[in-house]
């Protein structure tokens, strides 16, 4: 028998003609012949083919095809000299959805194979030679084991008869490297191309690490990333679920190995750069931008922190903060808003018009995202917001109303209770919290406006709301203002005290994950809702978000563009 020790190195005809003959004692191809491509196989009848191209197209992030055979074609022209029967280091067969065992070889079923294609689809071991390049070690490699490849809970793109959810390998990534993985990769379309997820595997629906579907467990060194990719093995569950009277496919880890050489990445535009960024501690979770769409949210960011009022408000500024949020919002499902800032005591009631504007704004593109959103505000206001809610609807600004609450302090888990199913943090209804001119509670509880008028009689106590979102996991905030009293301001509370007049009294203590600071907080939510309509049209962010399953969203574009805020509006 012939040992792994070498093998990374070995042509892959040569490589072919030793698996062939059943000489090697290993249970995986990972690390060898490395710089050429190696596929999943998927073996189904000519009936089936049609469909699970399609399949494979609608889900081309776990499915790549390289090619797909002809009936009873055991050559394959991707390898000179090849046999599918005999290639693999192992087979596995199903019937009728069923796993009914391995096989080194497939000759006792050539006659069936007459009457079945092969589809050769690509795999991330082709990659392993272009992360390393990049100063980034393959765990499994280093432990002499298979990848780890996990079941998830994210649905793939069904054509029927194939339906099912999607598959990954985990690679831990020092997190110093999740950037150069991502780069590594994302330009090798037929190996999976970048990750679809970095962090928390219960984000995935994965429970435990150490016990994965197919593969073996490989061992996060301290400092490591767990960092997800779509998996060929995705064919595998399709073969299962469909139930097919009979279907072959590799055994996972032990890939067809081409003679094609892995794609060579050439200079990209900032277009086809991605950037990673952490957006969640707990739980831990990073997401992924093109260098040009980062680019021009920044430009955003500078554009709303000029400061009309000479306030001061540059010494609030944190870079990067529009952006981040937005990531946030991006991957939330549902939102919930907060604004109101009693100012005109002559009025009843006393709001001023910064805030609710930008508010709107952000639930305008949050409707066209096809999210939820909602909107708490003060018992007081209630009647004047659903007002501007109407008024909205029936300008177009809107597509449907917003739903309208309020919070009461009732008992010690009132807000819990808002903001949770049956109190349960593992249930939590918002995803992400967001305060817009909002009045924030100061460090002696009080509520002040910028001239040190004491107005917590008028302000109910929504702070809360972000204070118990601190304490469940998954659910992100954000807080908009211009003089640093707003709620989430608390983030910058100390240069609020040095920086802006009357700090000292009026600067809010309560923090949010993100402040975004502008010369008026409207502009901040105009940028918000823009940041996102720039996200969502960015091609390296659109694919994270539907993990390289299903097709590109960008043919909603007109519906986002048209929910963008305007003089008009």
């Amino acid at each position: 028998m012939i040992l792994t020790g070498g093998l990374k190195s070995v042509l892959p005809h040569v490589l072919r003609r030793i698996i062939r003959c059943n000489k090697l004692s290993i249970s995986s191809t990972s690390g060898m012949a490395e710089g050429y491509k190696q596929a999943n196989v998927v073996i189904l009848h000519k009936s089936l083919a049609d469909d699970f191209e399609k399949f494979c197209h609608a889900n081309d992030g776990p499915l790549p095809l390289l090619y797909r055979s002809k009936p009873g074609e055991w050559a394959c022209p991707l390898s000179s000299d090849s046999d599918i029967r005999t290639d693999c280091l192992q087979y596995r067969i199903y019937e009728h959805g069923a796993y009914t065992g391995s096989l080194k070889s497939l000759k006792e079923y050539s006659e069936q194979l007459k009457d079945m294609v092969t589809f050769y689809l690509g795999c991330s071991f082709s990659f392993e030679k272009a992360v390393q390049n990049a100063g980034i070690p393959i765990r499994n490699v280093e432990q002499k084991c298979n990848v780890s490849m996990y079941k998830t809970a994210v649905p793939c793109y069904s054509v029927s008869p194939f339906r099912c959810n999607l598959v990954v390998t985990m690679r831990p990534v020092p997190a110093s490297r999740l950037e150069a993985a991502v780069l590594a990769t994302s330009g090798l379309k037929a190996a999976h191309g970048a990750p679809i997820h970095m962090g928390d595997p219960g984000l995935l629906g994965i429970q435990d690490l150490s016990k994965p579907d197919y593969g073996d467990p490989v061992h996060l060194h301290a400092g490591d990333i767990p960092v997800y990719w779509a998996c060929g093995v995705t064919g595998v569950e399709a073969v299962i679920n469909c139930r097919a009277p009979l279907a072959f496919t590799h055994s996972p880890g032990c890939m067809f190995i081409t003679d094609l050489k892995n794609d060579s990445v050439t200079v990209r535009s900032s277009r086809e750069v991605p950037q990673v960024h952490c957006i969640s501690q707990d739980p831990l979770r990073y997401s992924i931008v093109s260098a040009e769409a980062a680019q021009k949210i920044r430009t955003l960011e500078a554009l709303i922190g000029i400061d009309p009022g000479d306030r001061g408000i540059i010494h609030l500024h944190r870079q990067d903060e529009l952006l981040k949020a937005c990531l946030s919002i991006s991957h939330a499902r549902s939102v919930l808003i907060t604004t109101g800032f009693p100012t005109h005591f002559a009025y009843e009631p006393p709001e001023e018009n910064d805030g609710p504007p930008g508010a709107l704004a952000i639930a305008a593109i949050l409707q066209a995202l096809e999210k939820e959103v909602a909107i708490v505000t003060d018992q007081r206001a209630m009647n004047l917001n659903k007002k501007i809610i109407e008024e909205a609807v029936q300008l177009g600004i809107l597509k449907r109303p917003v739903p309208l609450l309020s919070y009461q302090r009732e008992s010690a888990d009132s807000a819990l209770m808002f903001l949770c199913e049956n109190r349960n943090p593992g249930r939590p209804r918002f995803d992400h919290l967001i305060a817009i001119e909002r009045a924030g509670m100061a460090a002696d509880g009080n509520y002040y406006n910028a001239r040190k008028v004491n107005i917590k009689h008028l302000i109910d106590p929504i702070d809360e709301l972000f204070l118990a979102a601190q304490t469940i996991p998954g659910v992100t905030t954000t807080g908009v203002g211009d003089g640093g009293n707003e709620l989430g301001m608390g983030k910058v509370k100390d240069a609020v005290k040095k920086h802006i007049k009357n700090g000292d009294v009026i600067a809010c203590d309560i923090e949010a994950d993100f402040t975004i600071v502008a010369g008026v907080s409207n502009w901040g939510g105009y940028a918000i809702a823009c940041a996102l309509y720039i996200l969502s049209t960015c091609e390296i962010h659109d694919r994270y978000l539907r993990k390289a399953v299903g097709f590109p969203q960008l043919s909603k574009k007109m519906v986002w563009l048209s929910a963008l805020p305007s003089v008009t509006k």
